[in-house]
């Protein structure tokens, strides 16, 4: 039985401990916001915080996880008050909105690191795949999100 912590809830699960965390969040306990892209960890649809670091959950095994922090999209910010999550909406970022939560929880882990990142440390930080072509808007929004968790901007308005 593999033990840890995910969106702040101790969680027991009783599967095969080379299972991905992918699968355990979706299936064991319902936390569908985390997606399956590819299966191969180079789409980053399925981003999710362990111990503050970007992980990527097809290619976890929740063995490897006994005793760690997860955090999910879910988990982020109950009602979409993280900045990352206001810019985002502010900028219409997604479109169809399946690499949407990988690359909210990849912004996350960036701006806990570095407040004031550059366009080269945001491009850097998110290497997650997008159909849709939404990388400017993406970067942007990002941009936005830095300056409104500095506090540079008290309101989600997009000016970028």
């Amino acid at each position: 039985m593999t033990r840890f912590t995910v969106n702040d809830n101790p969680v027991e699960y009783k599967m095969d401990p080379r299972t991905p965390l992918l699968w355990a969040l979706r299936d064991a306990s319902n936390l569908t916001g985390t997606k399956y892209g590819c299966g191969t960890g180079e789409c980053g649809a399925c981003t999710v915080d362990v111990d503050g670091q970007a992980v990527l959950a097809c290619q976890e095994s929740i063995a490897s996880l006994e005793g760690k922090f997860v955090v999910t999209i879910e988990g982020l910010s109950e009602n979409r008050s993280h900045p990352v999550q206001q810019a985002f909406i502010a900028a219409n970022v997604p479109q169809c909105g399946y690499c949407v939560p990988g690359v909210v929880m990849a912004a996350a882990i960036l701006l806990r690191t570095n407040r004031a990142p550059s366009e080269d440390d945001i491009k850097a930080a998110i290497p997650n795949i997008c159909r849709c072509g939404i990388y400017p808007r993406l970067v942007a929004a990002i941009d936005h999100a830095a300056r409104l968790a500095r506090g540079e901007e008290n309101t989600p308005g997009f000016g970028g």
